[in-house]
């Protein structure tokens, strides 16, 4: 395990900050030109029917 010195933790969890802000950003922007990104359709669930009761 490698030791950091207390000032370079913060500067990488402000980096690490930072970078997500930026994925965020770039995901939104994506989103806007290009439209969300399709999402599955649900699997249909087969629901059984009592055919008996019709006759």
């Amino acid at each position: 395990m490698v030791r950091v010195p207390s000032g370079n933790k913060i500067l990488m969890d402000y980096i690490e900050k930072v970078l997500e802000k930026l994925k965020e950003w770039t995901r939104k922007l994506v989103e806007a030109l290009l439209g969300p990104q399709a999402e599955p359709e649900p699997e249909l669930i087969p629901i059984p029917v009592n055919d008996r009761s019709r006759r």
